[in-house]
């Protein structure tokens, strides 16, 4: 077994960096997503909503740094076209989304896509031992989590 500079099994690693590459492009398009609806909400809501949804953007923008430099730790490359984004996401793309409760269920609906990216590549970084990569996921999803129960409690729904 070949290991890389940190100590991981390369081979693994390169495995571990793929998936963090599409949590990558999913991300990027869920931060789009989060500024397109904190510019185009209307409605009397208007005010919390776009302060909530720079809020998301912010940290949104935050995780995809953190995410593409755990890619490089591993050793390898992060993706960094639309082009390549587009290929690999799978979060839903919300388009001239201006009305609260689509804004709202687009944020639920995209989360709850990227904890199931999140939840293997934990799984995944475990068998591993990358315990830089596992408590990243374990950071996201312990937040994703919340904001999903504080979004459904928005739009009236249970968890």
């Amino acid at each position: 077994m070949i290991l890389n500079s940190i100590g991981l099994n390369q081979e693994k690693t390169k495995d571990l960096a793929n998936d963090l590459n599409t949590l990558l492009a999913n991300f990027q398009t869920y931060y789009q997503n989060l500024r397109g609806i904190h510019w185009n909400i209307k409605g009397k809501r208007f005010f919390d909503l776009h302060v909530k949804f720079e809020e998301l953007y912010t940290d949104a923008n935050m995780k995809v740094d953190l995410i593409a430099e755990r890619i490089l730790t591993l050793g390898a490359t992060p993706i960094h076209t639309f082009d390549d984004y587009a290929k690999i996401a799978s979060v839903p793309v919300g388009k001239n989304i201006s009305k609260d409760d689509l804004a709202v269920r687009l944020i639920v609906d995209s989360l709850s896509e990227l904890l199931k990216m999140e939840r293997n590549i934990l799984e995944k970084s475990g068998d591993v031992h990358d315990e830089g990569t596992n408590s990243l996921m374990s950071d996201f999803i312990t937040e994703q989590e919340k904001t999903i129960w504080m979004m459904k409690a928005w739009l009236n729904e249970t968890v």
